[in-house]
């Protein structure tokens, strides 16, 4: 049977991670769940290795301190790649990214090396967004489309799928990016390595509880990238 891990990273998601996880688990018993928490001080990863305790299905990584999105994913990725996952997952903690989809996704994977969860494949998919953040996702997705010629709708989204082969041919290492940034470098690199990119359009309803973790520095940062991709792809330094 296919090994599917479902990569989670935490920041104070206390109010969410005992209710998602039972969630993702019942979707398919080829999914386990691996949390990369960043020293949460409201408890988030006290409540994990309590799950871990009842369920084999159920793994956690823990880090020192507040160390970034894209950092906690690569170490997720690592964890997925050393323990021969046929496919990691990644998805946000606050139900953000519907479990129901989750099947879905690894359906068109058996099919597709990268398969991504799209808010833009089939119109604007997105509730409960303030219009201001909406546009501002919206537009950087077409700039970044336009700027490095990807083509997918939603480059910045955070539900994904991928085969293993696809992490495995990525310099993990030398991804330093987080945010939106992390979402665009790793299907860029994807789409130019010569894997297969698929869209599935989802719906994407903002967070139910806890904080948002965006940032100026981050909306910087993706903007920044798209530009360092290009010249890196148009001089080979990929």
């Amino acid at each position: 049977m296919k090994r599917a891990l479902v990569v989670i990273p935490t920041y104070n998601e206390a109010e969410n991670i005992e209710k998602i996880i039972p969630r993702i688990l019942e979707k398919d018993q080829c999914l386990q769940v691996l949390v990369v928490d960043d020293n949460s001080p409201d408890g988030t990863a006290a409540l994990v290795k309590a799950m871990q305790k009842k369920n084999k299905r159920v793994h956690i990584i823990e880090r020192r301190g507040k160390m970034g999105l894209g950092t906690a994913y690569v170490a997720g990725f690592k964890y997925g790649i050393q323990e021969g996952f046929d496919y990691i997952l990644e998805m946000d903690a606050d139900f953000s990214h519907d479990p129901e989809a989750l099947p879905v996704l690894l359906k068109k994977a058996e099919d597709h090396d990268l398969v991504i969860g799209s808010r833009y494949f089939n119109g604007v998919n997105v509730v409960n967004w303030p219009m201001r953040r909406l546009l501002l996702s919206y537009f950087a997705n077409i700039y970044t489309r336009i700027i490095t010629g990807i083509p997918i709708h939603d480059t910045t989204g955070g539900f994904k799928c991928y085969k293993r082969a696809v992490l495995e041919s990525l310099d993990l290492d030398s991804i330093k990016s987080n945010g939106y940034s992390f979402q665009i470098e790793t299907n860029f690199l994807a789409w130019k390595k010569g894997f297969t990119l698929l869209e599935v359009p989802i719906v994407f309803v903002d967070r139910r509880a806890g904080v948002s973790k965006m940032s100026k520095h981050i909306v910087h940062e993706a903007a920044l990238m798209v530009w360092k991709l290009k010249f890196r792809s148009l001089f080979g330094k990929l």
